[in-house]
């Protein structure tokens, strides 16, 4: 059994820290400062991962090859699965005049005010898909209509990346806060809870923070009832829904309850109008319409968005995933490390879920089909259109998540965590960057929670500190790293025109991943030492 060196180099934590590090430097850095395709770049990033997992960890060839191949086939089933079934409805929804029918219901029924939909869409929308598919598809479809409104595409996709944020704890109906739990042995409803505190205050200030960014200072004076309706709502119903209903609920209402009123709140109030911020008339008609096409009521575009939200929590609810699940330990890999850390075997096993959330998602395609009166030439588009969106981010997920397996097999994740947990006093300022650091590499804040859930806890308990505020730290601070996740960015590029230019969007979006974390950071601080 390989057991995993936490300070292989020269018995120096540092220098240790930096070469576990430099599979991520290199990603980063071929992403966002040479501009090299993200696919590119996870390629140079696990390269450089593999040379030092072998050279350094001394892990051997096979168990490195064992585990980029089951990181690989699980970005597949379930990770590019729930993204390809969502791009699917997305296209479905395309193909039948939904997809336009709703942006022309949202033209209709709110202001003319592009800063007032990127609110409405790009946070409420997106936070309500986030809920219930994730992995990048709410900033591809959200992106993808903001666009259709206007905003250029760099634009559309950086802001929505931003929103995508404080949803994501809650994303999946909870599930990385039940992994949270089942790693680190603590109560699920009281971690729901405590991640619901970090969160709302972010929750009130993203909707400020990207107005800001997108239309300066006065617009926020021009705007701010309708952002903190929007932020407001989602915060408050949040940490209520978290605290005294579900946890599992709390994004799928949080995000309900915040479309919903916001747009009853643009009914009876809404900004002076500004020619600046006015769609412009291009964007206000309705898209030609073909031979045969459909042209009905504009209502009937948030049918793909419902079906999706009702199959999904059905689908959850009667624990249909549960149907067929078979349990895969993967051969050659499974038990044969040792984590040191703690101190117990590495186990491998895949989750083979023919019936997962992705087939949930599917069948909510076609059902939206079926309801839409979708035709077959009009279904297989579909299909053609998602595959040819959807092969590359395949191969780029497939190359992130095979580096995030490998770093963990071989120790080299674990090598951060330690050196993390290692800065004494000044943890609580920098544990949140452990989520962050495992949400890039993974693009999942579920996976974020499994890698480093315990490492935040022992720690706590090393340092006197909560273990329940730090495991939740690991969670909040996890998702502000989702915005700058290769995998996120591959998928939200899918249906824009910056296929190839992930660089570009993580330069944009890099900056703002840190400010934000730190100032989650912050937040914990204040929790640890002013608050307990």
């Amino acid at each position: 059994m390989f057991a995993q060196p936490l300070v292989p180099f020269g018995n120096s934590l540092v220098l240790s820290f930096l070469l576990a590090a430099s599979p991520i430097f290199v990603t980063l850095i071929m992403m966002g400062v040479l501009r090299r395709p993200a696919w590119q770049a996870t390629l140079g990033g696990l390269i450089i991962g593999l040379v030092m997992a072998v050279t350094v960890w001394k892990l051997p060839a096979s168990l490195a090859f064992a585990s980029i191949t089951n990181g690989m086939v699980f970005s597949f089933l379930p990770v590019m699965w729930i993204a390809l079934s969502a791009l699917f409805l997305f296209n479905i929804a395309t193909q039948t005049g939904r997809f336009d029918a709703f942006r022309m219901w949202i033209i209709k029924h709110l202001p003319n005010d592009r800063r007032v939909m990127l609110v409405v869409l790009g946070f409420c929308f997106s936070a309500a898909l986030e809920g219930v598919a994730g992995f990048g598809t709410p900033v591809a479809i959200t992106s993808a209509l903001l666009i259709m409104l206007g905003f250029p595409a760099l634009e559309a996709l950086t802001y929505v990346l931003i929103f995508n944020s404080a949803p994501v704890a809650f994303g999946g109906l909870g599930i990385p806060i039940t992994v949270l739990s089942s790693i680190t042995g603590l109560p699920a409803p009281v971690l729901g809870s405590t991640i619901g505190l970090q969160l709302a205050p972010f929750a009130c200030l993203i909707p400020f923070y990207v107005v800001a960014l997108y239309a300066g200072w006065r617009s926020i004076k021009q705007l701010w009832p309708v952002l903190l309706v929007a932020g407001g709502s989602f915060a408050l119903t949040m940490v209520l829904v978290s605290t005294y209903i579900s946890y599992n609920l709390s994004n799928v209402l949080s995000s309900s309850v915040s479309l919903v009123v916001t747009i009853l709140f643009l009914k009876v109030w809404s900004p002076a109008p500004d020619a600046a911020y006015a769609i412009d008339a291009a964007h206000l008609t309705q898209a030609p319409a073909k031979a045969g096409a459909w042209q009905g009521p504009h209502w009937q575009g948030w049918i793909p968005w419902i079906v999706v939200i009702l199959v999904v929590i059905v689908w959850d609810t009667l624990h249909l995933s549960k149907i067929g699940a078979t349990p895969v330990h993967w051969p050659g890999l499974d038990k044969q490390v040792f984590i040191s850390l703690y101190q117990k075997p590495y186990a491998a096993i895949w989750n083979f879920e023919p019936l997962g959330t992705g087939t949930a998602i599917f069948v909510s395609a076609i059902l939206t089909a079926l309801l839409t009166g979708a035709s077959a030439k009009q279904f297989s588009a579909a299909l053609v259109t998602t595959a040819k969106q959807g092969w590359l981010a395949v191969i780029t997920v497939a190359l992130t998540i095979g580096l995030a397996f490998l770093m963990n097999y071989s120790g080299m994740t674990y090598t951060l965590g330690y050196g993390v947990a290692s800065t004494g006093v000044l943890f609580p300022l920098v544990s949140v960057f452990l989520g962050w650091i495992a949400v890039f590499l993974t693009g999942s804040d579920t996976s974020g929670n499994a890698l480093f859930g315990n490492l935040q806890v022992a720690a706590a308990h090393q340092l006197s500190l909560d273990p329940v505020l730090f495991a939740s730290a690991n969670s909040a601070g996890g998702v502000m790293g989702k915005m700058i996740s290769p995998q996120n960015i591959t998928t939200g590029v899918a249906v824009t025109s910056l296929k190839g230019q992930e660089g570009v969007v993580l330069a944009r979006t890099f900056k703002h991943s840190i400010f934000l974390t730190l100032l989650m950071g912050l937040v914990v601080v204040f929790q640890q030492y002013v608050l307990r």
